[in-house]
């Protein structure tokens, strides 16, 4: 026999879990199903977060486990493999080969990083190798730091992360070549263009020290900032006719999203996307938020569902 809950949250970040806590509070059964791999996880603290800036992404989890649990909400370490619609609801599979029945799904949780292919990046990333300068700006303020171009959108990143520091080098890598207008705005602002394909990372005890080029040549950096493609999760509710989108800006892909509507509803009646699931640019705060409007939707859906039988069943028996 399947579990039954009003609602499955898959994904326990900020954005599941903020979504649970306001559905748990309004006396809905929830399970929340996490498999434990935030995106924000390589990261020392979360910031932007008014009252938990600073605080280490595992422990906010921690603190929100909690306070889900305190109002009822169950959350499971796991992961949801299929989905399919029965009975005016969803039939969920686990990897460990349970199954849930759910009246509705919230997806808040699967999106994931693909990184430029540098030697030693990857070890790096969330420490020493950014992306984002309001998550990470003011942590390597006034430090050396080096862009690494790898479209077009690397000058738009460069100019940006020149508010953090004065010390900025440019790695035209594999992006394109400046324009005029772009090289006279890196020289007006003191941006240092550096040409040739960047084949490798320089570190000490762990932490960045350079970049290293083609030719062989060593920048020295502190810090470097590469741009990912955040990739939505397609796998879990493919079954339910929801495909990932592309996004991007100014022609250049970025990533991909489940495409949602107002309060993340989908196309597809009864689920509804929450934090980089559908929305790639959306910080730990803006993912709570978005989980927070999503459970109030999800909840009126059901209250309008169970008023419909209601007045349904009291006609029936006015009937009789």
């Amino acid at each position: 026999m399947s579990e039954r809950v009003d609602v499955l949250v898959i994904g326990g970040g900020a954005a599941g879990l903020s979504g649970a806590l306001a559905l748990a509070r309004a006396r809905r059964s929830v399970l929340v199903v996490d498999a434990g791999e935030p995106r924000n996880a390589p990261a020392a603290g979360v910031h932007n977060f008014l009252t938990r800036d600073g605080t280490p992404p595992a422990e906010l989890i921690a603190l929100a486990r909690a306070e889900v649990a305190g109002y009822g909400a169950e959350v499971r370490d796991g992961r949801v493999t299929a989905a399919r619609r029965v009975d005016g609801g969803f039939e969920v599979a686990l990897a460990d080969g349970g199954t849930v029945r759910a009246r509705r799904l919230l997806m808040a949780g699967g999106a994931r990083d693909e990184l430029p292919e540098v030697p030693g990046l990857a070890e790096l990333w969330g420490t020493d190798v950014l992306h984002c300068p309001y998550c990470h700006g003011w942590e390597v303020r006034d430090e050396a730091v080096g862009v690494l171009a790898t479209s077009a959108m690397g000058v738009h990143h460069a100019l940006l992360w020149r508010q953090w520091t004065a010390d900025l080098t440019f790695f035209q890598h594999t992006g394109p070549e400046p324009t005029a207008e772009e090289a006279e705005q890196f020289a007006a602002r003191g941006i240092e263009v550096v040409t040739g394909e960047v084949v490798g990372l320089e570190t000490e005890g762990g932490r960045l020290t350079g970049v290293r080029l083609a030719g062989g040549a060593v920048v020295p950096r502190r810090a470097l900032v590469a741009q990912s493609r955040v990739r939505a999760p397609g796998e879990a509710l493919a079954g339910l006719g929801l495909e990932p989108a592309e996004v991007g800006m100014n022609g250049v892909v970025f990533g991909s999203v489940l495409p949602v509507g107002t309060d993340g509803a989908t196309a597809v009646p009864g689920v509804w996307v929450a934090g980089n699931a559908g929305d790639v640019r959306a910080q730990v705060v803006v993912a709570a938020a978005q989980g927070l409007a999503a459970a109030g939707q999800i909840n009126m859906d059901l209250v309008l569902e169970e008023t419909r039988a209601a007045v349904a069943a009291r006609t029936a028996v006015g009937a009789a």
